[in-house]
């Protein structure tokens, strides 16, 4: 690794409209402070929006850290806003991005992944971090993405150097070049087969029994505890997914719901093939008709799951109970 000697981290020259995503390292609460208040600050300083998207407890260290100065910045809680992590491009980082006077830096701090996220998340969370880089490509946008180098595992740390182009060691301010820097890899070994599911009903559908799958599915998910709002949310989800599949993964497709940890999950697989990684990640434009489906899974499922291959494409999601 090559040493750039920036003052602060992902600080852009004047003019630069590449996009800036630099991970910070970080050992306790005083380097976490050290490494966020004063990135925070200088974009305030120079006009920049700022949004702050960690987990909640971080986010308290944050927002005390900057006193008055917490007014002026967009704070998330990320246990809440990205516990599914394809929904934070589109619900979080581009929807504040987006919302931007057009020719202004924007400056966002985004903690997706923290001790505590599950295996099952995980590589959802390392494709999310993988896919930012072209997600953002050419924007004027930098992101600061805070890792626990105490508290996360080896090989969540190693990830983070695959996904940034620029690294920030524990208990320093100078960037680094990544040498190992390889998004794509990353998102192409975390397309990893789904584990199997359980020996539960297998519901075949076709387009014209469409609402019977629909409707069995429902009724299986409220057997299982599903009530209200996240009925209506699998409901939703079942619709979009068995519709793709009839017409986007060759006309038929089977489906799954069972109960697990909790949470109600429902699978759909079919024939077909999905070839865009950002697909379902992407806000969708106002004037924009159809093509929303995969985006509406990601934004009201509680985490989802793709595995897509030469013999079809699985989509898995899960409804806390």
């Amino acid at each position: 690794m090559s040493t750039v000697t920036e003052p602060t981290a992902g600080t852009p020259e004047p003019g630069d409209g590449d996009f800036v995503h630099p991970a910070l390292f970080y050992r306790g609460d005083d380097e976490y402070l050290a490494g966020t208040v004063p990135f925070v600050r200088e974009g305030l300083a120079g006009g920049e929006p700022v949004a702050v998207a960690v987990p909640g407890e971080r986010l308290d260290l944050i927002r005390d850290a900057l006193g008055s100065d917490a007014a002026g910045v967009r704070l998330l809680d990320m246990r809440e806003a990205g516990r599914n992590p394809g929904r934070i491009i589109p619900g979080v980082l581009r929807a504040f991005a987006d919302a931007q006077p057009s020719g202004r830096r924007v400056r966002i701090i985004g903690e997706p992944i923290w001790a505590g996220r599950s295996g099952t998340e995980y590589p959802a969370c390392a494709q999310h971090e993988a896919l930012i880089n072209d997600a953002f490509r050419g924007r004027a946008v930098t992101i600061l993405c805070p890792y626990d180098a105490v508290g996360l595992d080896a090989h969540v740390l190693a990830d983070a150097h695959a996904t940034h182009p620029v690294v920030i060691p524990a208990g320093s301010r100078a960037e680094s070049v990544s040498a190992a820097y390889d998004p794509s890899g990353v998102v192409a070994r975390y397309n990893e087969p789904l584990p199997p599911a359980p020996d539960v009903p297998v519901v075949s559908f076709l387009a014209d029994t469409l609402p019977d799958a629909r409707h069995t599915a429902t009724a299986e998910a409220a057997r299982l505890g599903l009530t209200g709002v996240r009925l209506d949310d699998l409901a939703l989800v079942t619709a979009e997914l068995t519709t793709n599949s009839v017409v986007h993964g060759g006309g038929a497709g089977v489906l799954r719901v069972w109960t697990q940890d909790g949470y109600v999950v429902c699978e759909v697989r079919d024939k077909g093939r999905l070839a865009d990684p950002l697909a379902g990640r992407r806000p969708a434009a106002r004037d924009q008709r159809g093509g929303r489906g995969l985006l509406l899974v990601n934004l009201v499922s509680d985490l989802v799951r793709v595995h897509t291959g030469p013999d079809g494409t699985a989509v898995r999601c899960w409804f806390a109970v």
